[in-house]
């Protein structure tokens, strides 16, 4: 019995169909590699940095993937991000881009804004130009905007401090911060660990000694001038200069000297240097400077507010420049110290 015929329309039908299908799927293969397939290359680079600043644009993103030289196929992470509706839902930020990204994946990182954090600390800062220099490096808030946030008494006032005694704020520690952090953003920041650190018992532990919060700060950044790490000397230095203040004395600390003239390279300051006209210079002026000469570390804090009691008056450094120092209650015990470092720093052609 012979088989029928395929008609002639049924086989347009079925060709047609198999057009629709090979269509489909050489389309569903063009989607999946547009969507999939990666599209960064990076070359030998495992991955990338890259900023997107506040305020950017679509465009602005194809820019700065293009000078960096990200994807391979602009036209398809273009056709992406029309279909992820990123284009407007641009987020600013620093992001790292790892290599062989499908568009995929470069589209929702850049749409969920997830960043790359950047660390700033404040550890050996002397100077608010100092700290400018450092913060503005890190993120986005310029160097300008920084400086005028500083010294703008009206934007400090809601801190608690004025352009003199602002350093006061910042203590040295490692802090994870988003690049595209403003200055209001940063300051905010700083305000929260600091009333994080001032806690009920540490304000209680100041007005004990009788200091501000801020005048533990102005000593603890002198203390720390003098001995940078060993904990148990520091208490020891915070009491020395307690007693001296509860005496009426001259405090005579070499690093007010050095921060008054703003020559942090002296080794060793002459009596000529310690005539230097300055609030800061603690040789020609009583009490505390007007404020910190430095950014000062929590355990700095922590070594005034429990300070060591003794009845020392004078201290000298040890002549072996271990950074310690020896201490004396008696001018005349002092002098027999003085005259053991200066001959150190003699034999060490220290002038």
């Amino acid at each position: 019995m012979a088989k029928p015929k395929i008609s002639f329309f049924k086989k347009i039908i079925i060709s047609a169909f198999l057009i629709i299908l090979l269509v489909l799927g050489v389309g569903a293969y063009l989607a999946y590699k547009t969507i999939y397939q990666p599209n960064v290359n990076l070359g030998d680079k495992k991955s990338q940095i890259i900023y997107i600043p506040t305020g950017s644009s679509f465009s602005d993103v194809l820019r700065i993937l293009s000078e960096n030289n990200i994807i391979e196929n602009t036209s398809t992470f273009q056709w992406l991000s029309e279909k992820k509706k990123y284009k407007n839902a641009i987020k600013p930020g620093k992001y790292r881009v790892l290599a062989n990204m499908s568009n995929n994946e470069l589209v929702n990182l850049l749409r969920a804004g997830i960043q790359e954090p950047v660390e700033i600390n404040f550890n050996g800062l002397k100077t608010k130009n100092q700290l400018i220099s450092r913060v503005s490096k890190r993120i986005e808030a310029d160097s300008l905007s920084l400086y005028y946030a500083l010294n703008d008494n009206a934007y400090l006032k809601k801190f608690g401090f004025n352009s003199t005694t602002v350093q006061a704020l910042f203590m040295p520690d490692s802090y994870e911060f988003y690049w595209n952090t403003s200055v209001d953003e940063f300051f905010e920041r700083m305000a929260a660990e600091y009333r994080l650190f001032w806690t009920d018992e540490r304000q209680s532990k100041a007005k004990q000694i009788g200091f501000t919060q801020t005048e533990v700060a102005i000593l603890a950044s002198i203390v720390q001038s003098e001995q940078c790490c060993d904990i148990a000397e520091q208490k020891m230095i915070a009491g020395l200069y307690i007693n001296r203040l509860n005496k009426g004395m001259l405090l005579q600390s070499d690093p007010t000297v050095i921060f008054a003239i703003g020559d942090f390279t002296i080794q060793r300051v002459s009596f000529e240097q310690t005539r230097y006209n300055s609030p800061f210079n603690t040789y020609l002026n009583k009490g505390l400077p007007p404020a910190p000469i430095g950014f000062v570390s929590k355990s700095s804090l922590e070594a005034v507010l429990n300070y060591t009691k003794n009845e020392y008056i004078y201290m000298c450094a040890k002549e072996d420049f271990s950074g310690r120092h020896n201490f004396a209650k008696s001018y005349q015990e002092h002098q027999q110290f003085a005259k053991k470092y200066r001959a150190a720093l003699n034999a060490r052609n220290i002038h």
